[in-house]
């Protein structure tokens, strides 16, 4: 069974369509603030399928993934009177205080570094929010992070051409199991 090597195959079809960069927005902003699959695998496959336009779809995927941040956050920071007495019911209120320290302390640097892990970036966005961040440095240090991650994923992509590709098709089965699995135990230690 190769689920993902089908996955792939469909995702670098889809690539290829003219409306793909739309559909690379809306993950793109989605993803920032609920969607749980990456944006990179469909960036890397569309600098695959148009490495002339690399740097574009780069550009794109950053922008759209900071004005879905902002969403994000206005959700973190209005809806906090909603979700406090669930964080204090899960027994989270100290590690809540601790986030928002972190936000206030480290700010720019905060966002940055979220936008550069693999960490689900929604994650980061919202909690900003509910942590009240200021503004500026939250969509700055978002604008930085995520630029340097999908430039540098993007512009891998190109680089390395179709020689990376049938690399990653050897492995891609084992990649997704392995980063399904990391994602299931992250979502057990977490509850």
């Amino acid at each position: 069974m190769k689920p993902f090597r089908r996955l792939y195959d469909w995702t670098l079809g889809l690539s290829r369509h003219p409306r793909a960069p739309w559909w690379l927005a809306g993950l793109t902003a989605a993803e920032s603030i609920f969607f749980p699959i990456p944006t990179d695998v469909l960036l890397a496959p569309m600098a695959m399928a148009r490495p002339e336009r690399w740097w574009k779809l780069a550009l794109l995927t950053t922008v759209f993934s900071v004005l879905g941040g902002l969403v994000g956050y206005a959700l973190g920071y209005w809806m906090l009177d909603v979700v406090l007495p669930l964080i204090e019911r899960a027994g989270k209120r100290e590690a809540y205080a601790v986030a928002s320290g972190w936000f206030e302390q480290y700010g720019f640097w905060a966002m940055f570094l979220a936008g550069l892990t693999p960490v689900p970036f929604k994650v980061f966005t919202v909690s900003a929010g509910a942590a009240q961040m200021a503004l500026g440095p939250f969509a700055f240090g978002c604008f930085v992070g995520r630029a340097l991650r999908y430039f540098m994923v993007a512009g891998l992509v190109r680089l390395a051409g179709p020689a990376f590709e049938q690399h990653l098709l050897k492995y891609i089965d084992v990649m997704g199991w392995v980063v399904l699995a990391l994602v299931a135990i992250g979502v057990i230690w977490v509850t």
